[in-house]
């Protein structure tokens, strides 16, 4: 049911100044008014207009252009469709069997070695439960915050991923089924995650460097070193007073600067941690937060980019393109990364008030935000080491 002009635009009168009326062709949006809101507070204009409209199965759309506010009358959303909930159990289940099997195969350096398949399976436990904790940490603060702000959304989608990949899975993802009604829940959903896993990824990656050694690293013992963040190698540094990896002789600063983006050379003949599979876990939950910090597209970055400068957050994508593509140098995954968001970093999630702009407090947010990815953010994630 559509309202006779005259009353939708007596409905709209009471929110905005009307300057201009101009009908649509019906398949996108019927009509769009464009003028000022009364009420500086755009929030609530947009939610008492959504009530307004509600009956009619008509929603509104808040947009800018031209220095002016456009108010959109489109089709409500329908009720987001939030999935079957035993798929998203199944793909946890087969996810924790394929992480058990690539931590039962990479073994653990702090156990006798394993006499068989058992045994095996037993040592990859504590790596197992402390990445699942992680990863369901940060999906649940994703899922949790949309549910907080009545934003339809899936539970996660776990991917396992046995023996292919270092960690045994590609991690989760969750599905919003609805449009985000303004930039600050944008950011609110966009965020959570992230800290979520933080909360978990540091207690873990802590516990497991203090039950971790420093030893020599020798010539031909052959192994995949982890890369280093800013935050590990500070919390390498707190737990065993070193920077690690620490070379045979005497460096300067650009030896650091190098070997951080580029993993070489490496420090043969120096020391470094051998790390627990508790911290590798943790470790790893920095990683997965970096990746998914990367300011691009529908990832939690590309959420708070959007959220914070709006349509603006288009013009820094060629960068992230340009940085990507440059790591490949140091690390070659990159430009699988390069592609990736070439193919799918352009979409960005455009919340249906695109007025509103973000509050004080999540400025401030977006900006430790910021300094967190500036942190656990890995140029190289995996150098080759020894024979």
């Amino acid at each position: 049911m559509f309202p006779e002009p005259e009353v939708l635009s007596a409905i709209l009168a009471r929110y905005l100044s009307i300057q201009e009326v101009t009908l649509g062709d019906g398949a996108s949006w019927v009509a769009r008014y464009r003028g000022r809101l009364w009420d500086e507070d755009s929030e609530k204009a947009f939610d008492a207009l959504t009530e307004a409209l509600r009956p009619y199965g008509w929603m509104p759309l808040f947009r800018e252009e031209n220095g002016l506010h456009a108010v959109y009358i489109v089709p409500a959303q329908p009720p987001g469709n939030t999935g079957r909930p035993l798929i998203n159990l199944v793909l946890f289940l087969l996810t924790l069997i394929s992480v058990l099997i690539t931590a039962a195969s990479m073994g653990n350096p702090y156990a006798a070695p394993p006499r068989n398949a058992s045994e095996a399976l037993a040592q990859g436990w504590p790596f197992t439960l402390s990445l699942l904790a992680i990863l369901l940490a940060h999906e649940f603060g994703h899922y949790l915050m949309s549910r907080y702000h009545k934003t339809a959304a899936t539970l996660p989608y776990f991917i396992p991923l046995p023996l292919l990949s270092p960690l045994g899975t590609m991690g989760a993802v969750i599905q919003m089924r609805q449009t985000p009604k303004n930039r600050r829940v944008l950011f609110d959903i966009g965020i959570a995650g992230p800290l979520a896993g933080l909360i978990v990824a540091i207690p873990v990656l802590i516990w497991g460097l203090m039950h971790s050694q420093v030893r020599p690293l020798e010539i031909g013992q052959g192994m995949m070193m982890e890369g280093n963040s800013l935050l590990y190698l500070l919390l390498k540094y707190w737990v065993f007073g070193e920077w690690l990896p620490t070379p045979p002789q005497q460096v300067g600063v650009f030896y650091w600067i190098r070997y951080f983006f580029t993993g070489s050379p490496l420090p043969v003949g120096g020391r470094d941690v051998l790390i627990h599979p508790v911290a590798f876990a943790g470790w790893a939950g920095l990683l997965v937060t970096a990746l998914n910090l990367l300011p691009a597209g529908t990832l939690d970055g590309g959420h708070i980019l959007y959220a914070t400068l709006g349509k603006r957050a288009r013009r820094l994508y060629p960068l992230v393109l340009a940085l990507t593509f440059l790591l490949g140098f140091g690390w070659a995954g990159w430009w699988v990364w390069t592609i990736l968001l070439f193919w799918l970093g352009r979409a960005y999630a455009e919340p249906l008030d695109q007025i509103t702009p973000l509050d004080g407090k999540r400025y401030w947010l977006a900006l430790a935000a910021l300094i967190v990815f500036v942190l656990v953010f890995i140029p190289v994630p995996m150098v080759v080491y020894g024979g």
